[in-house]
């Protein structure tokens, strides 16, 4: 009997031990990965920020600006693409909408994001955009690979339609998350107005005929919680300007934005609680759940070893219970 119960715990011993790497290094990269359905909504705001008010083409400061910002994932457009590409990918159409203190639109920039479900790389197809000009992106955006590493990333900016480093500065923690830190510059560049404008009649047509250009600086910085590499908070310092041409009235230049965008405090939190949910599922993949069927695969060895040498211990006899003394018989003559 103990020679039995100790094959079967083997056996048991054997299976969670090969599943411990299974977990880990095939149904963890399966697995792991962004819905293609998911739907993000985020406010970030730039308060006491700089403007330009385009009927008088003069900047003043204003107590607020807001951008929102949506991410919506289109499903057909995902199964589609997956038919020639032959991997899980992820159509986001995303929006940045701008609006003054008044609550009037200050610009919209829509684009579309195609990328692999799993490993976040750009995936190449019809479609692919920022405010309607065809783009081939490279590097990452919006979100961080599954377990981000402390190393730069190439980052996609839409505002200059170009990619650069995005640098791993230091680990912080963050309302109770290890996060990694990472910034970026992007140095005053030439950038393309945007095709929707705030004033009806002016367009990017209209401005490029006055000889009037559109420059933009940005200091970018992302908290990233590197198990689930999803930022969960994010920051601009911004700046925008018109520079030349006949529409600033013979001036060099003058500011048509400039403010610290921050995340409202609403979205922050609720930023951090999704991914402090999602990141307890990765960690199930990656961690858990892989050393928890090591470690029981271990236990069940070790009792499997202590059964089989209890079953080989020889039994010793029992002991001979001492005989009963004859009772004296009589002797008669």
């Amino acid at each position: 009997m103990r020679r039995t119960a100790g094959l079967v715990l083997l056996a048991l011993a054997v299976f969670f031990a090969a599943l411990a790497p299974l977990l880990r290094w095939y149904a963890y990269p399966r697995l792991a990965k962004i819905p293609a359905g998911e739907y993000q909504t985020m406010v970030l705001q730039a308060k006491n920020a700089t403007l330009l008010d385009y009927g008088t083409m003069t900047a003043r400061t204003v107590p607020q600006v807001t951008i929102v910002q949506t991410l919506k994932g289109d499903v057909q457009a995902s199964e589609r693409i997956e038919r020639t590409a032959g991997r899980d990918v992820v159509v986001w159409d995303g929006l940045s909408y701008v609006q003054g203190p008044d609550g009037k639109m200050v610009s919209k920039v829509p684009e579309r994001y195609i990328f692999d479900a799993h490993t976040q790389e750009p995936v190449h197809a019809t479609g692919e955009m920022v405010d309607g000009d065809p783009v081939r992106r490279t590097g990452i955006e919006f979100k961080w690979p599954f377990l981000t590493q402390k190393r730069d990333y190439e980052y996609f900016d839409a505002q200059t339609r170009t990619t650069a480093p995005i640098h791993y500065r230091d680990t912080r923690d963050f309302r109770g998350l290890k996060v990694y830190y990472f910034e970026q510059t992007v140095p005053w560049t030439e950038v393309p107005m945007p095709k929707t404008m705030p004033v009806q009649g002016i367009t990017p047509q209209t401005v490029a005929r006055t000889g009037t250009t559109r420059w933009y600086t940005t200091v970018r910085r992302f908290w990233v919680e590197p198990v689930t590499g999803a930022p969960v908070y994010g920051e601009e310092i911004h700046r925008e300007e018109l520079r030349g041409g006949t529409l600033l009235g013979g001036r060099a230049k003058v500011t048509a934005f400039a403010g610290h965008v921050k995340m409202r405090e609403d979205y922050i939190e609720h930023t951090v609680a999704m991914v402090k949910s999602n990141r307890t599922l990765v960690l199930l993949l990656t961690a858990y759940l892989p050393w928890g069927f090591l470690l029981l695969g271990l236990v069940l060895m070790s009792l499997s070893l202590l059964l089989e040498a209890r079953s080989r211990r020889p039994h010793r006899p029992a002991a001979a219970e001492p005989a009963e003394p004859a009772e004296p018989r009589s002797v008669t003559a």
